[in-house]
């Protein structure tokens, strides 16, 4: 199967210059995330590694990135607790995906990110957000627990104490303490999506090899001992750093004709 064999309802897909838009479409649900939607994930991000795409830009149609969990489909299944567990490996299945892509995924932020939307935000490797974003898990109030990933994820960017905290009392983050905690790395005024966009573009100019790297291998080695993961870190490193493709890059440094690392404004 390739992309355009593809027939998805709950997100749409374009694809322009190598960079992916993938949007999550269910805007009357606030993109809250039903079973099918985790399965047209699982299938999007099992083929997108082999098509060539450079980078990936997830946003959503309307007001809010995602509600989280379709209660009303939740509630109307009336599932044992067996059923929700199968429920949650397929989430893990879906974020997995999406974190170990190897493809750098941008997701572009607004209005709410709450519950299993911040878990799904979280899988992305870059987030961006705009000054309406707020950040919730009201997973408590609801009478209910993480089950997509965010023990995992959301504790590693924020701390376990501030995820308890978001958890019990149905604490909302939004702006500058927001990016403060590390709930996302770019806050904005404008348009999350073009941003996102723009830093799509950028890392889509890396080697390919480079990226997989990057967007595979930290989180594998964050998951292994130190021992372990210095090891790996030199054998991936010892892949990435000989490709043929960083070679004109390495001899404009060495010639002096690469650009120099510096802030803009310099």
């Amino acid at each position: 199967m390739n992309l355009d064999d593809l027939a998805l309802e709950n997100l749409k897909l374009s694809v322009d210059d190598g960079i992916a838009t993938v949007t999550l479409n269910r805007e009357a649900k606030r993109n809250a995330l039903d079973a099918n939607t985790i399965e047209e994930f699982i299938t999007l991000f099992s083929i997108l590694p082999r098509s060539g795409v450079k980078a990936v830009v997830l946003t959503a149609a309307g007001a809010h990135f995602s509600a989280g969990l379709d209660l009303v489909e939740h509630y109307k299944q009336q599932r044992t607790a067996a059923d929700f567990m199968h429920v949650c490996m397929r989430w893990h299945e879906a974020f997995n995906k999406i974190e170990y892509s190897g493809i750098p995924v941008i997701a572009a932020l607004k209005g709410a990110v709450v519950g299993g939307g911040l878990e799904l935000a979280s899988a992305a490797h870059i987030r961006v957000a705009d000054q309406g974003t707020y950040f919730a898990l009201p997973e408590g109030q609801r009478g209910l627990f993480t089950g997509g990933g965010a023990t995992i994820r959301v504790a590693d960017l924020i701390g376990k104490a501030r995820m308890i905290d978001m958890m019990l009392t149905g604490r909302i983050y939004k702006s500058e303490e927001a990016l403060q905690v590390g709930l996302c790395q770019y806050l904005i005024d404008g348009d999350s999506e073009a941003k996102a966009m723009e830093l799509a573009r950028a890392a889509a100019d890396n080697p390919p090899l480079s990226n997989f790297a990057i967007c595979s291998a930290i989180s594998h080695m964050q998951n292994m001992s130190a021992l372990d993961a210095s090891y790996a870190e030199a054998v991936v490193a010892g892949i990435v750093n000989t490709q043929p493709a960083a070679q004109d890059r390495l001899e404009a440094f060495a010639n002096k004709t690469a650009a120099l690392v510096k802030p803009k404004n310099d």
